[in-house]
């Protein structure tokens, strides 16, 4: 994939652009009530400096997403954009929020559709996180 960043849409970032370190992928969108419930848990665990945690604004307008992250708090590294949702097929997305686990090579390790709990970070993220190669 190959997308544009929120705020700078003339600068891209592809897949091979995030390879060398894992991250996280977390999908959501300034409509999605259940993207603002789990946004305390995405702040706190980017905040931990465990991984890196990448934004995936799905369907959404640039001008309403950062407003909601001005709103709410910015805890992602780099927010790509997906306003026609098309590269969001590739990944097997269908709504907000979702979130995914890439390994340092680019291969998702981990999946999660809903939103992130922090159960959900103890007993299924940090595990798959621990067991990366």
């Amino acid at each position: 994939f190959t997308l544009p960043v929120l705020g700078d849409p003339a600068r891209t970032v592809s897949g091979q652009d995030l390879r060398g370190q894992p991250y996280l992928l977390n999908v959501w969108g300034s409509w999605c009530p259940a993207c603002r419930d789990e946004h305390p848990v995405i702040t706190e665990l980017a905040a931990s400096g465990r991984v890196k945690v990448v934004g995936y604004n799905y369907k959404d307008a640039s001008e309403d997403a950062q407003r909601w992250l001005q709103q709410f708090g910015n805890p992602y590294a780099l927010v790509l954009v997906d306003e026609p949702g098309l590269a969001a097929l590739d990944w097997g997305i269908y709504g907000a929020p979702e979130t995914f686990l890439v390994d340092a090579t680019g291969v998702v390790r981990w999946k999660h559709v809903g939103p992130v709990t922090p159960e959900v970070v103890q007993q299924q993220l940090l595990p798959a996180l621990e067991a990366l190669p």
